[in-house]
C-alpha cells in the first residue's frame, strides 16, 4: 500500500502551521501569496489542458458521462445524505468538509495510473479524468454555493467575484495563451510541477494558520477523526462498488469498467485544495481536512484493487493473444 509522499510533505507544512501559524502583517502576506498562487495554479491548469485530446475522446461519450454523473450527482447526493450522521460520528463542520470533499472533480493523474496498471483502457480514463477536471472548474464552485449555503459562501456577489476572478479568469487565460506557452508548459513539466506542489503546500498553510489562529482545531478530537475515517471508508467502498457493477449493468466492457471505476470513485487533491481556499477563507483547514484523508485512502485501496485487476484471468488472456500475435508477425517470411 503505497504512502503519496506528497501527503507526507502536507502533513509537514500542517505541523509548520500549528507550530508557527503566520499571524498579523505575516497572515496578510501569506494570503496576498496563496491568492496569487491559486491563480496560477488555474493558469497552469488551463495551459496544460489540451483541448484537442479532449475532444478525441468525444466518442466515448457514454463513458464520460458515466463518470461525470458518478463525480457530480452520486457523490453529491451521499454527501447529502450524510447530514443524518450529525452529531453521531461528524460535527456540523466535519460533515461540511465531506459535502465538498464530495463535490471535488476526479484527478487525472493516478486515474491513468491505476487503469494501466488494471490493464484498462487508458485513453478513455485520460479523457474522462480531462472532463472532469475541465467541467469542475464551474460546476463544484457552483455545486459548493448551493449545497453548502453560508460556510461556502453562499451565491452572493462577493463569493461569485472570488470564483470568476481567482479560478474562471485564469484557467481561460491559460487555454488562450497555450497555442504560444504550451510548448514551454510541456518541455518544463517537471519544473512547473514543483510550483504547482509548492503552491498547493502555501495554500495549505494559509488555510491552516488561520485555523489555528482562531482556534477551529479544538472542534476535532480523536473520536470524531475516527469517525470521519470509517465514514469515509463506507463512502470509498460505495463508489468503488456502484462504479464497478453499475458499469458492468450499463453494458460496459472490461477495460472501460477499469476507467469507469479508477476515474469515477476518486477526487483531487490538487483541485480541490485551492477551490476550499476560495470558498471557505478561514474556515478553509476544517473544508479540507476530509479531502486530504480521502486522497491518502483512496490511493492505498485503488492501489491494491489495480494490481488484482492486472491478474484477472481475462486481462492474462488478452496479453497472451497479444504476445502470440507479435510472435506470429516476428517470424513471417522476409524478402530480399
Amino acid at each position: 500500500m503505497p504512502v503519496d509522499p506528497y501527503i507526507l510533505l502536507l502533513l509537514g507544512t500542517v505541523g509548520l502551521a500549528a507550530l508557527l501559524p503566520a499571524r498579523g502583517t505575516g497572515a496578510d502576506v501569506a494570503s496576498g501569496a496563496s491568492t496569487l498562487a491559486i491563480a496560477f495554479l488555474f493558469f497552469l491548469y488551463g495551459a496544460r489542458l489540451s483541448t484537442r485530446e479532449a475532444m478525441d475522446g468525444v466518442r466515448h461519450w457514454r463513458l464520460h458521462v458515466t463518470v461525470l454523473a458518478c463525480t457530480f450527482v452520486v457523490f453529491p447526493l451521499l454527501g447529502l445524505a450524510s447530514r443524518g450522521l450529525v452529531p453521531f460520528f461528524l460535527t456540523d463542520p466535519l460533515h461540511q468538509g465531506l459535502l465538498f470533499l464530495t463535490l471535488v472533480p476526479s484527478t487525472i493523474q493516478s486515474s491513468i495510473a491505476f487503469t494501466s496498471m488494471a490493464r484498462g483502457n487508458v485513453p478513455a480514463a485520460i479523457c474522462a479524468g480531462s472532463f472532469s477536471s475541465l467541467v469542475g472548474i464551474v460546476v463544484t464552485p457552483l455545486l459548493a454555493a448551493a449545497l453548502l449555503g453560508g460556510s461556502g459562501g453562499g451565491f452572493s456577489a462577493d463569493s461569485v467575484v472570488k470564483i470568476v476572478l481567482q479560478l474562471l479568469v485564469p484557467f481561460v487565460a491559460g487555454q488562450v495563451l497555450r497555442r504560444w506557452i504550451g510548448g514551454f508548459v510541456a518541455r518544463h513539466k517537471k519544473v512547473l510541477g514543483l510550483v504547482d506542489r509548492g503552491s498547493i503546500l502555501l495554500v495549505v498553510y494559509t488555510a491552516f494558520s488561520e485555523g489555528m489562529v482562531q482556534g477551529v482545531w479544538h472542534q476535532v478530537s480523536p473520536v470524531r477523526l475516527a469517525g470521519l475515517l470509517a465514514v469515509e471508508a463506507v463512502l470509498l467502498a460505495v463508489m468503488l462498488l456502484l462504479t464497478w457493477y453499475g458499469a458492468r449493468g450499463l453494458g460496459f466492457g472490461r477495460e472501460d469498467r477499469i476507467a469507469i471505476q479508477f476515474a469515477g470513485s476518486k477526487k483531487s487533491l490538487a483541485a480541490g485544495l485551492p477551490m476550499a481556499s476560495v470558498l471557505f477563507g478561514a474556515h478553509a483547514s476544517l473544508a479540507v481536512l476530509p479531502l486530504m484523508l480521502f486522497h491518502q485512502m483512496q490511493l492505498m485501496v485503488c492501489a491494491v484493487i489495480a494490481k488484482r485487476r492486472s491478474h484477472d484471468p481475462e486481462a492474462v488472456a488478452s496479453d497472451e493473444r497479444d504476445a502470440a500475435a507479435r510472435a506470429t508477425v516476428g517470424s513471417g517470411p522476409r524478402r530480399g
